[in-house]
């Protein structure tokens, strides 16, 4: 009875946990091919994908942890080689990624990305293996790898570097250059919530006869001159030179970062749905399987 118990439970999990993978597949496939790439000056606010090439930042210095090499975002995995009997497996002993923002250039403009929440898949992946829980110096390559074949620990990095292409697709705003909307009594309210901070100060500009209270025609005074103020720094602000970002889309919708263009990413997706389908039939045929060898005949 507890095979039976334990077996329709690993069959359930595989039949849930594929449909959900596979549907959650295929509404990114969906949502990459719908969305269409936009210029990053002229795009609209929102949800946006842009095509381009990463650049490097000014006083900005990344290293990748494992190999030392310079780049523009890095990812790392250490595993332990773990053997129990007939158990053997590699166990994730340390993990991490950087958070530095990343600079797209697409030729008309740049757009900052904050890569924090995002599905990254760079094209650079380095795999080797080592004694030491951190290995020093950068990945072996050809026949010197074969030699690290009885190693204990396996590292994998991957790593974004300047000049590669990038697919990025997410939430997008910009700000300065006239890109914002201008809401007077929203702004005006903000500049007065500030004032009354420092109540003191603002009897002191608008109590015409210091009797430490505003009466009406005061507070006029006050909402006038917040109006004024709130117009001046909107003006202000929109003289600055244009500035865009993009991040983690605050709705159900993929936020990717990919060396790889849409259509391959898409291919990729359809065929992880597919698997995800084909898992979730397993499982239901697993459990209907047990389910009639489990029935009294």
């Amino acid at each position: 009875m507890e095979e039976l118990l334990i077996g329709l439970a690993l069959s359930l999990v595989a039949s849930v946990g594929g449909g959900w993978w596979g549907l959650r597949r295929l509404s990114q496939a969906r949502h990459l091919l719908d969305t269409p790439t936009s210029k990053i000056r002229s795009a609209a606010q929102g949800y946006v994908e842009f095509y381009g090439v990463l650049e490097e930042q000014a006083d900005t210095a990344i290293v990748a942890p494992l190999t030392g090499k310079p780049c523009l975002w890095w990812r790392f995995k250490i595993e332990e080689y773990r053997s129990n009997g007939k158990n053997r497996s590699w166990r994730v002993v340390e993990s991490g990624r950087s958070e530095g923002w990343l600079l797209l250039g697409d030729g008309t403009g740049h757009c900052l990305i904050d890569p924090r929440g995002a599905e990254v898949r760079p094209a650079t992946r380095e795999v080797w293996r080592g004694n030491l829980r951190h290995p020093r110096g950068v990945a072996r390559s050809g026949w010197m790898a074969l030699l690290d074949g009885g190693k204990s620990y396996r590292y994998t990095e991957e790593r974004l570097h300047s000049g590669q292409p990038l697919y990025a697709i997410g939430e997008f705003r910009s700000s300065g250059g006239g890109r914002q909307g201008f809401d007077p009594s929203v702004a005006q309210g903000a500049v007065i919530r500030e004032w009354k901070g420092d109540f003191a100060g603002l009897l002191q500009r608008f109590d015409s006869d210091r009797n430490g209270q505003l009466d009406d025609q005061e507070w006029s005074r006050v909402r006038l001159a917040a109006q004024l103020e709130a117009e001046d720094r909107h003006r202000q602000h929109s003289q600055r030179p244009a500035r865009h970002h993009m991040g983690k889309p605050g709705e159900a919708q993929p936020f990717i970062l990919a060396s790889a263009g849409e259509d391959e990413l898409a291919r990729q997706f359809y065929w992880q749905a597919a698997g995800g389908a084909l898992l979730c039939l397993a499982g239901a045929l697993a459990m209907a399987w047990l389910l009639g060898e489990s029935w009294p005949s």
